[in-house]
């Protein structure tokens, strides 16, 4: 078979002898009708010689109408093998080309090129938002033990050093806690307290300058590492954590999550990992992520916003800052996020306050063991807006019971209520929860009210209605 570039060189040639053979047919004689002249006679040989020409022009004419059809046979042929090798060149190249129209030539009509295939646009995925830097600042002083046990846990648990970067301010000048830091080399950053001269105590009570003097220096210590991290390192958010604490291993989630909360939500001035309450009988350790909002500050790893320090470091108290920051002055009606289960444990029965409430109560606080990824739960629930209301209905649809009723069959939860400071005192130490207040407020009470488990039962200690708010009395 001719290829199909062949058969395109030789349609011209068949085309021209086509034409040539037609001209002679239109310009032959017609022999059918012989002519007559009736002017002249022609002998009789002169028609023989004319017939003899005639039957030999005759046959001429025979043989190129017989060499017509057969190339114009040849010319069709030719045609349809052209169309053929160019319906499978084209399939070759466009497996699904439509049909041409039956009513044009296929060799003439040429389908016009596909238009070019546009790409899709590549979608580019938004960064993710870059995690907000939350710097952890220990505070030590002079227990190297200490610091080799919570450092580790420290350093074990934190997702990112980059996140979490890690700042150990000693006070006390201590060799052996100095020493204690330095083993974890470029993990940590240690700064040192550069006053160490023994504070003023003439205005104190003789009887009660050496206590008095430990927390004036513990007061000064937070106030040079507060400063240090937020004005010169210019963290925008700090863990507060001491080196007796030790942690569970969703610490820094926890603490994640809280941060998120803070940044959208002004009422809520500090996020803290203890449970002053957080005994085993007294929590629900089979749901480690409650979380509450408390008007208490309870300090025992917590975290604190630069905006906030700039407020607070002006007038930072010389003794006691901690229930200095539980005075309505500066809590200002803002809340804590505090959780159901303890993120943090002390184990420091020796210090300052040469374990006062240690013994009795802090050492039986539950540390939380079960992670809980925070970052993959929604926390607006506790965001004021959303909180209150929600709190509070859920406090007066429970049931007002006795303690002695507790647990009441086929309620969820019970109310439990008291009447005034004293009541509360009175009722608390029934329920196995401490029973002190800092300036009116019950420790882990929001808008009044203590929620606590007691023998396998959710109940809320909450204060008589309509309430008045908290009084120092």
């Amino acid at each position: 078979m001719m290829k199909p570039r062949s058969i395109q060189r030789a349609l011209p040639l068949l085309g021209a002898f086509a034409l040539g053979v037609t001209l002679v047919l239109y310009f032959q004689v017609d022999t059918s009708h012989p002519a007559h002249d009736d002017h002249h006679h022609m002998d009789s040989d002169f028609n023989s010689m004319m017939g003899q020409e005639r039957q030999h022009w005759q046959e001429q004419i025979r043989s190129l109408r017989s060499e017509l059809a057969r190339m114009q046979d040849k010319q069709k042929t030719v045609l349809q093998n052209l169309n053929a090798a160019q319906g499978q060149a084209h399939a070759a190249v466009i497996p699904h080309e439509p049909v041409a129209d039956k009513h044009h030539d296929p060799v003439v009509q040429h389908q016009p090129a596909p238009p070019a295939t546009e790409k899709p646009p590549v979608k580019v995925e938004p960064a993710p938002p870059a995690k907000p830097v939350i710097a952890v600042l220990m505070l030590g002083c002079n227990r190297p033990d200490a610091i080799k046990r919570s450092m580790p846990q420290l350093l074990k648990h934190r997702p990112s050093a980059k996140q979490f970067p890690i700042i150990v301010s000693l006070d006390c000048g201590d060799a052996a806690a100095e020493a204690a830091v330095r083993q974890f080399g470029a993990d940590v950053t240690l700064i040192k307290q550069p006053d160490l001269s023994p504070p003023d105590m003439s205005d104190v009570p003789v009887n009660r300058r050496r206590m008095s003097e430990g927390y004036t220096k513990i007061s000064r210590h937070y106030k040079f590492a507060l400063s240090h991290v937020f004005e010169k390192l210019k963290y925008e958010s700090v863990i507060i954590v001491e080196d007796d604490l030790d942690i569970s291993p969703d610490f820094f989630e926890y603490m994640a999550a809280g941060e998120s909360l803070m940044a959208r939500d002004r009422t809520i001035w500090c996020v803290s990992a203890w449970n002053d309450n957080g005994k085993q009988v007294n929590v629900d350790t089979d749901k480690p992520e409650l979380l509450y909002r408390t008007d208490f500050f309870p300090g025992l790893g917590w975290m604190l916003k630069s905006d906030v320090w700039t407020e607070l470091s002006p007038k930072w108290p010389r003794m006691f800052w901690d229930d200095w920051m539980r005075n309505p002055a500066q809590r200002k009606d803002r809340a804590c996020i505090r959780p159901e289960v303890s993120r943090t444990y002390t184990f420091g029965l020796a210090g300052v306050s040469h374990g006062q409430f240690w013994r009795q109560h802090l050492q039986f606080i539950e540390l939380n063991k079960k992670a809980v990824d925070f970052s993959q739960r929604k926390v607006d629930h506790l965001l004021k807006k959303n909180y209150d209301t929600v709190f509070m209905e859920e406090v007066r649809r429970s049931p007002d019971v006795q303690i002695s009723m507790v647990p009441v069959s086929g309620a969820k939860s019970v109310r439990v209520t008291y009447a005034n400071n004293i009541d509360f005192k009175m009722k608390a130490k029934q329920l196995s929860i401490m029973d002190d207040l800092r300036a009116g407020v019950p420790r882990m009470a929001y808008l009044g009210v203590v929620s606590i488990m007691f023998k396998g039962q959710r109940v809320y200690l909450a204060p008589s209605e309509p309430w008045s708010g908290y009084l120092d009395k």
